[in-house]
């Protein structure tokens, strides 16, 4: 479901139709820039994105291609974001009863080029990965022929394209919808992580 400038309320009622949602103005301009800005003076502390876990872990660049940088909740840069999160959080449980405890989130950037094939974001036989969020920190000027999309496939085998506009936010369940990053023909950035329960 595509929502603009949605209160909280709307997504949750979206996450438990659907069990997906786009909200287009989850941040503003002003929030988007900044965390982007933020995003670029660590970009030395970014390291190449892997797959799997645990022994299993390592790069693969025939199946995704972008760089990561896991963020600490506390960071004092990111409290306006983080509280956002926060809330978003605390209404899942209270109204759809999940159990979640804690996010984890990292900056990804996507170079002119990079993807990430088709998946589903839980790990085989764990169920702790319970809600999806991708915010993305792209500018203004972003267009459909900068590529980049969010490809979502849905129950009824369609699939819907997000535009990575900055300022949107992508929530869906992690169990339910298998995704994919189509390729990138300008730097992408987001904020991406999951709602988590032990």
């Amino acid at each position: 479901m595509i929502l603009e400038n949605a209160p909280l309320s709307a997504l949750i009622d979206a996450l438990a139709g659907e069990g997906w949602a786009e909200a287009r103005g989850f941040l503003s301009p002003g929030e988007v820039a900044r965390l982007a800005g933020i995003s670029q003076a660590r970009r030395q502390d970014f390291h190449r994105a892997s797959i799997g876990r645990a022994a299993g872990q390592n790069v693969r660049d025939d199946i995704r291609r972008d760089a990561v940088l896991w963020i600490d909740n506390q960071d004092p840069e990111l409290g306006f974001v983080m509280q956002r999160f926060a809330d978003y959080q605390q209404q899942l449980n209270r109204e759809l009863y999940l159990g979640l405890n804690e996010l984890e989130l990292h900056f990804a950037a996507y170079p002119a080029g990079g993807f990430y094939q088709r998946h589903l974001d839980q790990h085989r036989q764990q169920d702790t990965r319970v809600v999806t969020v991708v915010l993305y920190l792209n500018p203004p000027d972003w267009q459909s022929d900068d590529g980049g999309q969010l490809r979502l496939y849905l129950d009824d085998g369609s699939h819907h394209d997000v535009q990575p506009a900055g300022g949107t936010l992508v929530t869906f369940l992690s169990n339910r919808f298998e995704h994919e990053v189509i390729p990138a023909r300008r730097e992408r950035l987001s904020l991406t992580g999951w709602y988590r329960r032990r």
